[in-house]
C-alpha cells in the first residue's frame, strides 16, 4: 500500500514495487493521477488496486485498508507517503492551513501506521515505510508546517519502533530521509512568495527515492536511510553546528526556495483542501518541472543500500592483503 501515490515519489514508489511483480494499493485523493498510476503499475508488472481517502480521516483510511485486504489479501508492506503544504513566512499561514498540513502530513502518517498495524500485527509479520525528509531533522525558512509535521513523524516513528522491539514483534517500521527531489509539489503547494517554489540544489529524480523506499521495505531492520550526500551533509552540519546552519538557512533559504521567475505571487493548483489534479482535470506524473538539472541517481544512496556488499569487499580485500604482505614477508626472509 502506497499513500500519495497519485505523484510524485508515491507515484515513483509504485511503479517500482510494481517491477518486481507487486500488488499494488494506490491510496490518494486526485482521481485523475491515481487512474494513470494504475496504468504505469500495470504497464511495469504489477496488479493495482486505486482507493480514493484522504490520509487525514481516520476512518476512511482504517476502510481503506480493509479494501486492501479484502481484494488483495495480507498486508505486507505500507508505505506512508502523502503530504500536503504552505509555502509562506509562518506569519502567514492561518490556524486552519497550519492544521491541514498537520492532519494530512504527520497525522495521516499516524492514521496509515494504525491502519496497518491494524492488519500486521495479528500476523506478526510486515514492514511500514515512513518517507521522511532531511526536513526531519532540520528545519528551514518558508516550510514551518511541513517541517513540523516531519519532526513528528520523526519522534512518532522512533517511539513505535521501540514499543515493537519490546513486545519482540517481527513487524518492522523503518525511515527514509529524502533530499530534494524532482516531483510536481513544488506546483502543488498552497504559495504566497513572489517567486514558483523549487528544491533546493542538487535536484534528485523521483527514481531515486523509488529505489531507497523498496530498498527499505526489504531490508527494514535498519532504523533509517539517509538518502542523497545533500541529506547527509544537512543532518551532519546540523548535528554539528546547528547555530551556524540556523544564520546560512536564514541568509539563503529564501532565494534557494523560490524561482525567480516572473513579477507578483504565484500560486499553483494547490493541494491542502482539494487534491490538485482534480477541478483541473489532468495526471501531473512522478516527475516536475526541474528534469534538466535533476540527477537521475545518488553515490551516497548507492553506498547506503549496498554497504553489506562493501563490508564484505573491504574484509575481503584486507584478507588479500594480509595474505599478500606475508608472501612478501616470507620471500624477503628467504
Amino acid at each position: 500500500m502506497v499513500t500519495g501515490a497519485s505523484g510524485g515519489v508515491g507515484r515513483a514508489a509504485a511503479v517500482a514495487f510494481a517491477a518486481r511483480g507487486a500488488r499494488v494499493a494506490l491510496l490518494a485523493r486526485g482521481r485523475e493521477g491515481l487512474a494513470a498510476a494504475a496504468d504505469e503499475v500495470q504497464r511495469a508488472g504489477g496488479e493495482a488496486l486505486v482507493v480514493t481517502v484522504d490520509m487525514a480521516d481516520a476512518k476512511a483510511v482504517e476502510d481503506a485498508a480493509q479494501k486492501v485486504v479484502d481484494a488483495f489479501g495480507p498486508i505486507d508492506v505500507w508505505v506512508n507517503n502523502a503530504f500536503s503544504g504552505v509555502f509562506a513566512p509562518f506569519t502567514e499561514v492561518t490556524p486552519d492551513e497550519f492544521r491541514r498540513v498537520t492532519e494530512v502530513t504527520y497525522l495521516g502518517y499516524v492514521f496509515g501506521t494504525r491502519a496497518a498495524l491494524r492488519h500486521m500485527l495479528p500476523r506478526d509479520r510486515g514492514t511500514i515505510v515512513q518517507v521522511g525528509s532531511a526536513l526531519a531533522y532540520r528545519g528551514i525558512p518558508l516550510q514551518s508546517a511541513y517541517c513540523g509535521a516531519k519532526h513528528a513523524i520523526q519522534g512518532f516513528n522512533e517511539s513505535l519502533r521501540c514499543e515493537l522491539l519490546h513486545e519482540r514483534s517481527k513487524v518492522r517500521t523503518t525511515m527514509v530521509q529524502m533530499p530534494g527531489l524532482n516531483t510536481p509539489q513544488f506546483d502543488w503547494v498552497l504559495n504566497r512568495m513572489p517567486g514558483r517554489p523549487r528544491p533546493v540544489a542538487p535536484v534528485y529524480q523521483p527514481e531515486v527515492a523509488a529505489r531507497a523506499i523498496v530498498h527499505a521495505a526489504f531490508h527494514a531492520r535498519r532504523r533509517e536511510y539517509w538518502v542523497g550526500g545533500s541529506t547527509v551533509a544537512t543532518l551532519l552540519a546540523n548535528a554539528v553546528a546547528p547555530g551556524f546552519l540556523d544564520r546560512y538557512l536564514a541568509r539563503t533559504a529564501f532565494e534557494s526556495q523560490q524561482d525567480q521567475h516572473g513579477d507578483g505571487e504565484y500560486a499553483g493548483p494547490g493541494n491542502l483542501w482539494t487534491p490538485a489534479d482534480g477541478p483541473h482535470g489532468r495526471d501531473f506524473g512522478a516527475h516536475g518541472r526541474f528534469d534538466d538539472e535533476a540527477v537521475p541517481d545518488s553515490p551516497q544512496d548507492w553506498v547506503s543500500r549496498n554497504r553489506g556488499r562493501m563490508g564484505a569487499g573491504l574484509v575481503a580485500a584486507g584478507g588479500l592483503g594480509a595474505v599478500v604482505t606475508a608472501g612478501m614477508r616470507r620471500r624477503g626472509r628467504s
